[in-house]
């Protein structure tokens, strides 16, 4: 059996952090994985030999369920070590999130980091469910206020490197026109038949919508990264992200943003809601016992 080992977290927000902290991302695919190396010691087990037993076990599980092992297990390899600068080549697997979490399901229940790791891949696999259950309405409104956010960032990075306040609307100008082929915001207002009072991205789709954070969050992280690029530069990284986001979508056969038909409205959508809230709360009031009921 292994020993306690000598990081143990303190507590579910360190064990959570450290989790995050090897999770990856597939940049083909979007889904998330963890290694079984990386993942082994954030488990508490010390050797490797207790731990393969452990995936194996899980492996079963996935089997057993029903559900094909090769989703969610593959065994790869990885350079490791030896001294003297020489290395050698150990098993290794990549883990979907339900991989990793039948591990903490069939891992050793006194371990407190497995018990930390069920809880959290329970959390996880729930708010991916959730998010798969997720209406188109919901996308949506999940994906303006995103950008909201992310906008403000960008607007902030932008103010860092060089742009005034004054050229503000022309930094924001310059990503919409790198993304829609060289359209600023009226011209495809008009091109989507919409009045020139709307705003563009209340009328967007969660595709035309997911596209914008991307820009916005891609602009973002290049103007960082190039620090006091000046008012100029920090135009024009927006204006390049805008096009090679613009080709990314172009390249995988996707419909441009410009032709993307509008939806309707989400201020009016999310207006909507909080009536039938505020509608559904009356209601709930009334069917309360009055005082004198009590």
């Amino acid at each position: 059996m292994d020993s306690e080992p000598q990081n143990q977290p303190n507590s579910t927000s360190d064990l959570v952090k450290e989790l995050e902290a090897i999770k990856r991302v597939s940049s083909k695919t979007g889904v998330k994985y963890w290694t079984a190396r990386e993942l082994q010691s954030k488990l508490g087990y010390d050797t490797w030999e207790n731990f393969h037993s452990l995936i194996k076990r899980a492996m079963e599980s996935c089997e057993e369920s029903g559900v094909p092992v090769g989703q969610h297990f593959r065994e790869t390899t990885k350079m490791v070590p030896v001294g003297s600068g020489a290395s050698r080549s150990v098993v290794d697997y990549f883990l979907t999130q339900h991989g990793a979490h039948l591990i903490a399901m069939n891992g050793e229940a006194s371990k407190p980091e497995i018990a930390f790791a069920q809880m959290y891949f329970s959390v996880q696999t729930l708010k991916q469910e959730m998010q798969e259950q997720m209406t188109d309405e919901d996308r949506r409104i999940a994906l303006r206020d995103r950008i909201k956010t992310n906008n403000r960032k960008l607007s902030a990075v932008a103010i860092d490197a060089g742009v005034t306040n004054q050229r503000m609307p022309v930094f924001h100008a310059a990503g919409y026109q790198g993304l829609y082929g060289g359209l600023n915001k009226a011209d495809i207002l008009q091109r989507k038949s919409l009045p020139q009072t709307e705003d563009l991205l209340d009328r967007s789709g969660s595709t035309e919508l997911a596209a914008n954070d991307f820009r916005i969050t891609q602009a973002k992280d290049s103007i960082e990264k190039k620090g006091k690029v000046g008012e100029a530069g920090a135009i024009e990284i927006h204006r390049d992200v805008g096009r090679e986001v613009r080709k990314a979508i172009s390249n995988i056969g996707g419909t441009m943003p410009e032709n993307l038909k509008p939806e309707p409205s989400i201020k009016k959508i999310e207006s909507a809601r909080k009536k039938r809230a505020r509608l559904e709360a009356k209601q709930g009031l009334a069917q309360l016992p009055s005082p004198e009921q009590q």
